[in-house]
Parts: C-alpha cells; sequence; structure tokens
C-alpha cells in the first residue's frame, strides 16, 4: 500500500511548531542570569567585576552554535536536542552546587566554564527547533521565525513568574533549571521531527499561523500585566499558583490546531510513491526546498554534488557523465565556505552586529541607565524592554512576510527601518528628558527584536536552508561581540571614568552614558547604510524567489 507522506499542511509539522514553543522557552535559560547572579556574588565572595566577566561567560555561551549548526545538517533533531539538555544538566547542575553551598570552594574557572556550558544549551535547543521547523514550513519563513524568536524573547518573563513561585530563591532555580528543563526537553523531544515541506500552499495555514501569533501576543500581555501585579501588590500562594496555571494553559495554546486538525479532518492526504519517507531531511528525492539546484536525476544527468556516494560519481565518471557543480547563485543552497566569501554575508552580518551589539548593550545596562536618570525602580523599564521585544520579534516577521509576498520587498529593508529608529531612541537616551527613557526604551525593545527576526529568514533565502544552521549561528556571533566591544569595553569605560569624575561608586547623571549614546547612534548610522546596499543587492533575489505572490525555486540556469 503506498505510504502516506506528512505535508505541511498536516498535523505532524504543527504538533512540532506546538512543542517547539516549550523547547524555545527552555532555551531562554541565559535570561536568568540577573536573577542568582547577585548570590553568586555574595555566597562566593566575588567582586562586581568578577560577576561581570560570568557574564561575558553567559552571553558568550547562549551565542556560540557553530557545532549545533553543523550538527542539524547530519544528525536527526533529537539527538541534536539531547546534546542541549544534557549541557544544560552538567552546566546549572554545577552552578546550583555552589549556590547551594552542597560543595563550597569551587574554583571561579570551574564556575565560569559551567556557566559557558550551561548557556551553551540555549544554542543547541534552539537551533534544533528553528532549523527543523523552518525547513517543515518553507512557505513562511518569515512567520515561524517570528513565532519561535517571540516565544524565546518572552522567556524571561516566564522565568520572572517561576523565579516568584520559588520563593525568589537562587538554589532553587537552578535546581530547576539543572532538573525541570531537562525533564521538558525530553518530553518534547519526539515531537521536533522533520516532515516533507508541502509543494503548495495550504488553505489553512494563514489562519494557523495568526491564531499561534495572537496566542503569543495574549501569553506577552498576560506575563507583562502579572509582572506588574506582583511587583505592586503582595499575592497570596493560591493565586500565585492559579496564576503560573493560567501562564501554563497560554503556553499550550498552540496545541489546539493540531487538535482541530485531528477532530475535524479537511481532507484525506494522497497516496505517494512507497519510498517516500518524511523522515529524509535534506532529501533530494523528497524535499523541493532541500533539493539542489542541479538534480541528479534530471534529464538522465547525473550532476557530482556532496550527498553522491564515490561508487556512484565513479561510475558516472566512466559514462561520461559527471558535469562540475557550479558555485551557487543568491537563493540556492550555499555551503558555509561559500557563503563566507560573499559580500551579501559580510554585509548581513555586519548590519546585524551593528544593530544587536548596540541594542544590548543598552539591554546589559539598562537598571544602571535608569538609576543614572534617576529612576529608582527599574522593574518596568526590564517588563517594557523586554514586551517591545517580543513584539518586535513576532511583528516583523508577520509583517515582512506580507510585504515580502505583496510587494516584493526584500525583508532587510526593515533592518533599514529598525537602524533608522534605533538612532532616534539613542538620541532620546542620550537627551535625558523627563519621561523620554521609557519612549526610548520601548523604541529601542522593538528594534532590537526586529534586527533578531528578519535576520534569520534573510539569511536562509540569500544562502538556501541545506546549511541554514551553521549560517545562521555564524550570523549570531554578532551578539556576544557586541556585547563585549560596545557593552564592556566602551559603555564600561565610560561609565567608571565619569563616576570617577563625580569621586562615587556608582555614577549619577546624564554624563554617564551620553558618550555612549551618542556612539551607539554614529554606529546605526553605519548599519543604516550597510542595510541600504544590501537592500539593493539582495531585491532580484526576492524578485526570483517570491514572484507572483508565492515561493519559487530557483532554477538552474544550465538546464
Amino acid at each position: 500500500m503506498p505510504k502516506q507522506v506528512l505535508k505541511a499542511g498536516s498535523r505532524p509539522p504543527w504538533v512540532g511548531l506546538a512543542a517547539a514553543v516549550w523547547i524555545q522557552i527552555a532555551a531562554g535559560n541565559g535570561y536568568n542570569f540577573p536573577l542568582y547572579s547577585s548570590a553568586l556574588k555574595s555566597i562566593m565572595g566575588y567582586s562586581q567585576q568578577q560577576v561581570t566577566i560570568l557574564g561575558v561567560a553567559n552571553d558568550i555561551g547562549e551565542s556560540v552554535g557553530i557545532l549545533p549548526g553543523i550538527a542539524c545538517n547530519k544528525f536527526p533533531p533529537w539527538s541534536v536536542l539531547l546534546v542541549g539538555t544534557v549541557l544544560c544538566f552538567l552546566g546549572y547542575g554545577v552552578l546550583w552546587l555552589a549556590v547551594s553551598q552542597t560543595v563550597q570552594n569551587l574554583p571561579y574557572w570551574l564556575l565560569w566554564l559551567a556557566l559557558c556550558i550551561a548557556t551553551n544549551s540555549s544554542a543547541w535547543l534552539g537551533t534544533s527547533v528553528l532549523v527543523t521547523n523552518m525547513r517543515n514550513f518553507p512557505l513562511s519563513r518569515g512567520t515561524v521565525a517570528g513565532i519561535l524568536k517571540g516565544y524565546i524573547g518572552l522567556s524571561a518573563a516566564v522565568y520572572t513568574v517561576i523565579y516568584m513561585v520559588l520563593d525568589e530563591s537562587s538554589s532553587k532555580l537552578l535546581a530547576f533549571l539543572a532538573l525541570g528543563l531537562p525533564v521538558l526537553c525530553l518530553a518534547m523531544m519526539y515531537f521536533i521531527r522533520a516532515c516533507t515541506p508541502a509543494s503548495g500552499e495550504d488553505s489553512s495555514e494563514h489562519v494557523h499561523f495568526l491564531f499561534t501569533q495572537a496566542a503569543s501576543v495574549l501569553l506577552a500581555i498576560y506575563l507583562l500585566s502579572t509582572t506588574v501585579i506582583s511587583d505592586t501588590v503582595s499575592l497570596s500562594d493560591t493565586v500565585t499558583y492559579i496564576l503560573i496555571a493560567i501562564m501554563v494553559i497560554l503556553l499550550m495554546s498552540p496545541l489546539a490546531i493540531p487538535l482541530k486538525m485531528t477532530l475535524f479532518p479537511a481532507k484525506k492526504l494522497g497516496p505517494t510513491p512507497a519510498n517516500s519517507s518524511d523522515d529524509l531531511v535534506g532529501s533530494t528525492q523528497t524535499d523541493p526546498l532541500l533539493r539542489p539546484s542541479s538534480s541528479a536525476t534530471h534529464l538522465g544527468s547525473f550532476y557530482e554534488n556532496e550527498d553522491a556516494s564515490d561508487v556512484e560519481t565513479l561510475l558516472a565518471v566512466g559514462e561520461g557523465a559527471v558535469r562540475k557543480r557550479r558555485r551557487p547563485r543568491r537563493g540556492e543552497d550555499f555551503k558555509f565556505r561559500e557563503a563566507l566569501i560573499k559580500a551579501d554575508f559580510w554585509l548581513l552580518w555586519f548590519s546585524y552586529f551593528l544593530g544587536v551589539g548596540s541594542g544590548v548593550t543598552v539591554l546589559n545596562n539598562l537598571a544602571q541607565i535608569g538609576v543614572a536618570v534617576g529612576v529608582d525602580d527599574t522593574t518596568m523599564l526590564l517588563a517594557l524592554f523586554s514586551f517591545c521585544n517580543f513584539a518586535g520579534r513576532l511583528g516583523s516577521g508577520a509583517v515582512s512576510e506580507y510585504y515580502v509576498r505583496s510587494r516584493l520587498l526584500p525583508r532587510t529593508f526593515w533592518m533599514i527601518c529598525a537602524h533608522i529608529i534605533m538612532i532616534i531612541s539613542f538620541l532620546l537616551f542620550a537627551s535625558s528628558l523627563n519621561g523620554t527613557i521609557y519612549v526610548a526604551t520601548a523604541l529601542l525593545g522593538i528594534c532590537y527584536g526586529v534586527q533578531y527576526s528578519t535576520m534569520v529568514p534573510t539569511a536562509s533565502e540569500i544562502f538556501g536552508l541545506r546549511h541554514f544552521g551553521i549560517i545562521y549561528n555564524a550570523m549570531a556571533l554578532g551578539n556576544p561581540i557586541g556585547a563585549i566591544l560596545f557593552s564592556a569595553m566602551l559603555a564600561g569605560y565610560v561609565y567608571d571614568a565619569e563616576a570617577a569624575k563625580q569621586g562615587r561608586s556608582t555614577c549619577v547623571g546624564a554624563d554617564c552614558f551620553r558618550l555612549t549614546f551618542l556612539v551607539l547612534a554614529g554606529v546605526c548610522g553605519l548599519g543604516t547604510i550597510l542595510s541600504i546596499i544590501l537592500t539593493i543587492r539582495v531585491r532580484p533575489v526576492y524578485q526570483l524567489l517570491y514572484a507572483g505572490g508565492s515561493f519559487r525555486l530557483p532554477q538552474n540556469s544550465d538546464h
């Protein structure tokens, strides 16, 4: 009997997307550092500089994902998730031993390494679900990237609520990270699997994505409200547990889609040849988006490619049927080393680096920025930034998806807009006028999110999905590099210099960060120029891929 192939309009990809929501929450474990860093400082007797260096380890761990990027092309998703689960258990387990004082006098270098290992789990977890789901929904890359990046942006608020339930105990939080997250990932691991993408648009797919986006917006509003209420009103244990239960229900809401598809099936899947399989990741026979542009079977010709065995190649040579694979063009599948020599790669990398690098500088110093301008309680600033960061991630995915189909507008156009608005935001920060810090924080949070979720589908569209995992993670290195250059070296130096002038340990006044903000405004100006150049260069790619309002595979000009 012919085997059924799982298409993007069937249940399994939507089950995988719902499971990916939980994995993305787990992948946001790096946002927890502020919740237990003070305990590390007091218990271990560290200086502020030592804690800051631990913060760098946190940024490095969660952003260095070259290895998981490579692994996504060689191993099934569950194995990549398993590595992340083990790293999470080991890294946070060591940190729990230190904070709970179960083992005393652990060396500083060991804790630094443990923190790198713990947060590197987020790279393995996040890369696996992102690559798998973008391959499962190749016709909606911007939307999928926005949803998944949006949920990881909400993870900080989720962990804040969990921290509140755990009596704001750092040791209990670390125990939850070391045991609870691995259990969660193991439970979701089975559902993250590759499915053959549909060859055409599914009639209900748009509605399903709208529901998922609406559910995430509702969750974001709920978490923001819960954070504000818990910060201003003392809640009983019963109320707190009810709030947690509502949060869990909202996190489970994407499961309503496969449940609805089960109870009310639209139509039966058609039969396909017996040798088809939904588990063949990157198969040149079943996955049209992962098929090399030089088809190995087209018109009976054999093209030499990375998937061909040595025996097949030798046989083809003997028959005179081999033609050397030409270098890929924009929109086709690039190997990582092929992408590295392209100007588009570095234009996208630097545009992203300048945007997120300047944004993470404000994020890392937001509490000090608030104190400097007279905002004593910075909880609202952090909550505002988190919510707007989520809105930018989710919104840019949906908006860019609409305009790329209706107007063939490259997604990088929104990076241009984000850079320009970030310039305005930094100038507002530098002015230090009354109330502008809230407006500036909101604008910066939105633009920071836009930079994240725009880069993801753009990289896949220019360089293809076959090696997307490693290319995406190479782009993501812009975040820790930006944190080191702009936050640790620039903002930290200027802040300490101004504090020394005032004869204080804590700097007060607009001058604490004014020079930093002006430099960052100039940085975003450069990012604007690079984004404009990139947009002009890649416009033909989008005209090719999305002509007629739907995704098209690039055709090999040799045929």
